[in-house]
C-alpha cells in the first residue's frame, strides 16, 4: 500500500478541515495516510542560560513519515511550507504545497484547484523541483549548541535591530572580511526573494548553485551584496562585545555570544517540491511580486494619417 503524508497549519480552520477531507479521499483510493501539524518543524529559541535548544537536523520527522512515503501535501502558507521542508527534506519526500495563507510564494496551487492537483499526484504525472537548503550550526568552543535546516535565510543581528554591530566573515579559503552593519543575511537562491530582497540583495533563480551575503543597512558604501559558490562554507564571527541573535527562516534561533562561531554550508538534503506544470520562476515573480509587469499601456497598432 502506498504511503502519503499531510502536514497542515492547525491554527487555520480551513487547513484542518481540508486536511481531513484529503485524508478520507486518499484512504478511499488505497493510500495509507499519516497526518502531522507544522509545529514539529518550528525552531525553538535558546537563551544564554539555556543555550542548547534544538533537535538534530535529521530527527524532526513526524511519526510515520519516512523515506518510503511517496509524497506529502502541505496545507498552509509559506511558514508551514518552511516547517514541512525541515521535517521532511532528510527523507527526500516530495511536497505538494497548497496555499491557504496570503503570499504563498513557495506554494504550488490553491484550494480551488485541489481536486485536479490530487489526481495529478496520484497518477504520478508531475515534475519535481529541488531547492538547495543550508545547514546552520552554532559552536561555542568545540561544542555544537544549536543547528537547523534552512531553506530561505540566516539572519544575525543585534537587539534592537537598529543598532550597528561588527562581523568577521570567512567564505571558504578566502581571506576574512569585516562588515559593519545592523546585521547580515546569508541566503539561498530561494531566500533571495525573501528578506534579502527587502535588504537590497539580487533575485537569484533557484537552479543557480550559489549563496549570497547581504549586509543589513551597512555602514559603508563598499559593503554590498556578495554572491558566491555554495560549495564554500561560511563562518561568521561576531566581532562585537555583546550578544547577538541568530534567526533562521524568520522562525527561531539562538543567541550568539562574542566568542561563538556560526558555520553555514549547503546541506546534503534538498527540499523537493511537486510541480504540476514545468517550473516557471519568472511567472511566479510576476504573479507574486509584480516583476516585469508593464507600467504603461503599449499601443497595439499605429495608425498613419
Amino acid at each position: 500500500m502506498p504511503k502519503a503524508g499531510i502536514i497542515y497549519n492547525d491554527i487555520k480552520p480551513v487547513a484542518c478541515r481540508v486536511a481531513h477531507e484529503i485524508k478520507d479521499k486518499l484512504t478511499a483510493s488505497g493510500v495509507e495516510v499519516f497526518m502531522a501539524t507544522g509545529v514539529g518543524g518550528i525552531l525553538g529559541y535558546s537563551s544564554p542560560r539555556s543555550p542548547v535548544c534544538h533537535t538534530p537536523i535529521d530527527r524532526l520527522n513526524p511519526p510515520g513519515f519516512d523515506a518510503e512515503m511517496a509524497f506529502a501535501i502541505v496545507l498552509g502558507g509559506d511558514g508551514t511550507v518552511l516547517s514541512a521542508c525541515r521535517q521532511l527534506a532528510p527523507y527526500n519526500i516530495p511536497l505538494l504545497a497548497v496555499n491557504t495563507g496570503h503570499m504563498g510564494f513557495l506554494t504550488e496551487t490553491y484550494l480551488n484547484n485541489l481536486p485536479q492537483a490530487l489526481e495529478t499526484v496520484l497518477s504520478e504525472t508531475y515534475d519535481i523541483e529541488e531547492r538547495a537548503m543550508l545547514a546552520v550550526q552554532l559552536f561555542r568552543d568545540d561544542w555544537l549548541l544549536w543547528e537547523a535546516l534552512c531553506l530561505n535565510e540566516v539572519v544575525i543581528h543585534r537587539e534592537p535591530l537598529t543598532s550597528m554591530c561588527h562581523f568577521e566573515v570567512e567564505i571558504g579559503r578566502h581571506a576574512p572580511v569585516d562588515i559593519a552593519a545592523d546585521g547580515v543575511i546569508i541566503s539561498t537562491p530561494t531566500g533571495s526573494t525573501a528578506y534579502s530582497l527587502s535588504a537590497g540583495g539580487p533575485v537569484i533563480t533557484p537552479t543557480v548553485p550559489v549563496m549570497q551575503l547581504v549586509p543589513i543597512c551597512p555602514h559603508s558604501l563598499a559593503s554590498r551584496a556578495l554572491v558566491f559558490a555554495d560549495t564554500e562554507p561560511v563562518a561568521v564571527y561576531p566581532a562585537h562585545p555583546t550578544q547577538l541573535v541568530m534567526v533562521v527562516d524568520g522562525n527561531g534561533g539562538c543567541y550568539v555570544l562574542p566568542d561563538d562561531r556560526v558555520i553555514i554550508q549547503r546541506s546534503p538534503y534538498n527540499a523537493r517540491f511537486v510541480r504540476l506544470q514545468p517550473p516557471e520562476f519568472f511567472h511566479v515573480l510576476r504573479e507574486k511580486l509584480g516583476w516585469g509587469l508593464p507600467h504603461i499601456a503599449k499601443p497595439t497598432s499605429v495608425e498613419l494619417p
